[in-house]
């Protein structure tokens, strides 16, 4: 599936120091350790309707990473999937009447102008659930000659007795597990089943439904096991970071990591775990089901500046819960009226410790407020007349360009 444009990096002098993230699974700060190639798996979009801007601040953040590991001297191997075939979809697509193909297909392309807009940089492999078919049906029969998958009146689903570390991504207790599970897209009250978190691998066709050929008999596959397969294909074990929303710790990536494991008898999965915290509107978190949605595209259409933007979500940081304001937009158009000013002045004071503090904040675990408070200070003393250095508004440009994503 085809990807988006990536926006010029400005390469900055010297480079930045060795990103340390909050690692999910082991609940505190670690370095990543990356080769010279940094390997990114970060889960996308279900496309029946645009990206929000909780859709956004995740996939900033992860861009913020991208751009982190970059400036300290590592190719970045990023892959991200979108889910174009799965049960919101075909809900959507009959409740509008329209062909689930054309709507997955017209909100890909929303999603990926909205990211060029926001000049996230594009992952290497953009893959879709329904070209990845014959991929996922193989990684699922290999899920069943490792003896970890039973059939239930046509489906196939995972044992969860077969995971010999199932809960080691989120800490949760079972009485947890079995909420979220059914809260978020599961069947724990299935009869059937072995265990009420066995979860779906394969759903065999139902009428009406799209179903494809394949050795597990026609049908389609289960949410968790295309990241599985895709992140396993394009990247192999132990990458250096799988990421998303904090509503994917469970059951997604617990229940990946556990098929991802099984199937290949090795661990772990990914070497770190990062969740970004959920956006909300007026006091609730923002999603489809709640219809309390801000879009990029709306804001756009609009007239906002993509820049602002991008802005009015860097002051909060990414293992936060916040909402989104009108009034946080129009400080962020203020904000980059005043950093473009400054910037396009002759001179100004040096740079050179505002690059030094932008690269410290992001390293670590990407401190977005610290960094965006040492682009002010120095842009206040520029509007100010403050400093004779004529190298230093493009230096500050360059890494608030680099490093922030922002286009001054």
């Amino acid at each position: 599936m085809r990807s988006w444009s990536a926006p010029d990096i400005v390469r900055l002098p010297g480079s930045g120091g060795p990103l340390r993230i909050h690692d999910t699974v082991t609940g505190g700060r670690r370095a990543t350790t990356p080769g010279p190639t940094a390997r990114m798996y970060v889960c996308g979009i279900t496309p029946y309707d645009a990206a929000h801007i909780g859709h956004a601040f995740t996939y900033l953040t992860f861009d913020l990473v991208n751009r982190v590991w970059r400036d300290a001297g590592h190719a970045v191997d990023y892959v991200q999937n979108t889910t174009d075939v799965d049960d919101p979809l075909l809900e959507r697509a009959e409740a509008t009447g329209e062909a689930w193909r054309d709507l997955a297909a017209r909100e890909i392309q929303v999603f990926r102008e909205d990211m060029e807009a926001l000049r996230v940089l594009p992952p290497r492999a953009y893959v879709g659930v329904v070209e990845s078919i014959d991929l996922i049906a193989e990684f699922v029969d290999r899920l069943r000659a490792a003896g970890a998958a039973y059939d239930l009146e046509g489906d196939i689903y995972f044992a969860v007795e077969a995971a010999d570390r199932f809960g080691e991504i989120g800490g949760m207790d079972r009485d947890e597990m079995l909420r979220l599970f059914g809260e978020r897209g599961g069947d724990p009250d299935r009869p059937g089943k072995k265990d009420p978190l066995d979860w779906l691998l394969w759903r065999a066709e139902r009428p009406g439904e799209p179903s494809w050929d394949s050795p597990l008999g026609r049908g389609r596959p289960g949410w968790h096991v295309e990241c599985s397969a895709i992140s396993l294909h394009e990247l192999g074990m132990g990458f250096d970071l799988n990421g998303g929303g904090s509503d994917l710790v469970f059951p997604h990536h617990e229940m990946g990591a556990a098929e991802a494991c099984k199937a290949t008898g090795s661990h772990p999965h990914a070497q770190n775990y990062m969740h970004v915290g959920m956006v909300g509107l007026d006091g609730e978190k923002m999603s489809k089901s709640l219809g309390n949605l801000v879009f990029v595209s709306k804001l756009r259409e609009e007239g906002a500046d993509p820049m602002a933007v991008r802005l009015a979500m860097l002051p909060n940081h990414y293992r936060t819960d916040w909402g989104w304001t009108p009034k946080g937009l129009e400080e962020a158009g203020e904000r980059l009226a005043r950093w473009r000013s400054a910037a396009a002045r002759d001179s100004g004071p040096d740079a050179a410790p505002v690059l030094a503090e932008v690269r410290r904040a992001l390293a670590d675990d990407l401190d977005t407020p610290a960094a965006l408070a040492a682009v002010d200070a120095w842009a206040e003393q520029a509007n100010a007349g403050t400093g004779d250095d004529p190298a230093a508004p493009a230096l500050v440009r360059d890494t608030v360009d680099a490093l922030l994503g922002v286009e001054l």
